[in-house]
Order: structure tokens, then sequence, then C-alpha cells
């Protein structure tokens, strides 16, 4: 009897125990513990939503979000300094070459289709560009306000990006200058906020930025942005007729392809388990993560989308 009584005595204790034990200083699970995720700042607006509601629903779940440029996220997921990156772009191979060699397969989740808008200041009269116009401009070709309109009262143009090392201006190389330089006189900023407030100051500039920071109507800094700055309406013909073949960054023309200058976004793990990085992948590729992308002014990547046009075409665009 006293044996069997020493047994029931050690089954409570460890009872006793799992019941008052931590979960955040256990192992995560896809929605306890603690993760530190490297994230694009370009999406620093949506992704700290994104954080704020995931911990709302799973109270044992940290998430640590540190905001960098696209080049030191890649640098810390290859450093093993984060199994978790947010990122505009895939893996190259030789990225890829660095995991083969550690035997991990990275996961993929496509999470938004994002585009890349153009500013300028509200004194700039010029808020209709070409994609060759922006080619010449990108390249250095063009460097003169009065080249694109002899009429303007402006000087030399004034490029301007978020950071040196950012996934726009990487982007903008890539799809504007097949991967050469920019030019000499293009210059970085600080931040996202620093670069509007740049190109809000000086009616020369023209700034690069993530479209998530104007975007969202419902967000207060968002909308305060927007009244310091314009944003330009692009044209893939080479001589528009009419003001009807350039478009803004909105949503429909994002979603539908008409607005050139867009991109995917993708959640990287290199977890190789079901840990807290898993759970909140899936948790931004669900419906609830999925309406905060389309809230955001982004396209959803893993949900159809609803498009109604101004003439009455409704029309569906659905992600692969």
């Amino acid at each position: 009897m006293i044996k069997a009584a020493k047994v029931y005595l050690v089954l409570a204790v460890v009872a006793l125990a799992a019941c008052n034990s931590d979960p955040k200083t256990e192992r995560d699970t896809s929605t306890t513990g603690t993760i530190g995720i490297r994230v694009d700042e370009t999406l620093q607006p949506i992704i700290e939503s994104q954080v704020h509601a995931f911990e709302g629903i799973y109270r044992y779940a940290d998430i640590n979000a540190a905001y960098k440029a696209e080049g030191q996220v890649f640098k810390d997921l290859l450093d093993d300094s984060t199994r978790i990156a947010i990122v505009s772009r895939q893996l190259t191979d030789q990225e890829k070459a660095v995991f083969d060699q550690r035997k991990i397969t990275p996961r993929y989740t496509r999470i938004a289709i994002d585009a890349v808008a153009l500013i300028v200041n509200n004194k700039n009269q010029d808020t209709l560009l070409t994609m060759n116009q922006l080619r010449d401009i990108f390249s250095g070709k063009i460097t003169s306000w009065k080249q694109i309109n002899p009429e303007s009262g402006l000087r030399d143009i004034a490029l301007v990006f978020d950071n040196n090392n950012s996934s726009t201006a990487r982007y903008m190389r890539d799809t504007l200058t097949a991967g050469k330089p920019l030019p000499p006189t293009a210059t970085a900023s600080n931040s996202h906020p620093a670069l509007i407030d740049y190109v809000a100051k000086n009616e020369n500039a023209i700034g690069v930025i993530g479209v998530n920071w104007v975007s969202d109507r419902d967000d207060t800094t968002s909308v305060n942005f927007l009244k310091q700055i314009k944003v330009v309406g692009i044209s893939t013909e080479d001589n528009p007729i009419t003001t009807d073949s350039y478009f803004q960054p909105y949503q429909a023309y994002i979603a539908q392809g008409d607005y050139p200058l867009r991109r995917f976004w993708y959640i990287i793990s290199t977890e190789g388990r079901a840990g807290l990085g898993t759970g909140f992948a899936a948790y931004v590729a669900s419906d609830r993560g999925q309406r905060i992308i389309l809230k955001s002014g982004l396209v959803p990547a893993t949900m159809p989308v609803r498009i109604v046009g101004f003439n009455n075409r409704p029309s569906k665009f659905k992600q692969d």
C-alpha cells in the first residue's frame, strides 16, 4: 500500500507540474514559444499588424520581428541567425547551395502581391510617366524634368530610395536597368518615413517606395503620408494618347496586372519542423491573415479577390 501511495504521489506531482508549466519556457510549437524573425522593412506596416493579431489569438506566442533592408535579411537567414524571413524574392541558386550543404530544404509560403510605388512632390505637375521614361530615368539617360516636359519649372531629377541595399532598389535595377547600377546621383534615405519627408520637401525629387506605406486608407499614418506627396501613374504604352492608359498602384490594378511594377512576397522558413515560425506563416496565409493583407491595399496571394471595374465589368483574380 505504501509503495502504491508513493506511485500516486509521483504522478500527482508530475500532473501538477504540467499544469503549472509556462509554455514560453518550453520548445516552441506552432502556437507557443518565442521566435525571432527577419522582415524586409518595406513590409513593416503589414507584418506589425499580422504579429499583433497572431499574438492576440495565441497568448503564449512571442514573435520578435526585426525589420531590415533586404540584403541584411538574407544575410541573417544564411548565417542561421533566423529561421524565418519575409522577403520579396526567392533564394538564388547560390543561396540554395548554402542550405543544400546543411541538408536543409527551405519552404516558401506566398503571402501577397505588392507593388513598388513612385512618389513625387505636391508641386510636381508631371505625375504620369511611361515605362520607357522610367527606364531612361533609372539608367541616367533622362536627368531633368524638362526632358520629360519642356514646360516644367523643375530642375534636375533627384532620385531617392529607402535604402541602398533595399528590395525596392534591387527590384528597380532588375526591372528597369537589367541589373546595371543606378545613376550616381541616386541617393538613399534612412527610412521610409524619411524618404516621404524628403520628397515632400524637395520639388525635384522622385521617390521609390513599397506601396503598402501609402495604400491603407484606414491607417492614419498612411493617410498623412498621402497628404504630403503625389503617387505617379504609369503606362506600358510607348506613346499613350489618353490618361486612361496610365495606372496608379491601386489594389484592383495590381490584381489585374494593369500596374506594371508589381512583385510577390514570401515567407521563407528553414525550421524543418512545425515550430512557431511555421505556425505564423500558416496564419498569414490563412483567411484571417489574408484579410489583413486585403485591408492594407495589397493583393492576397492565397484567396480569390473579386474586382469590380468602373465600367461594370466584374472580373475575378486568383493567384496560382
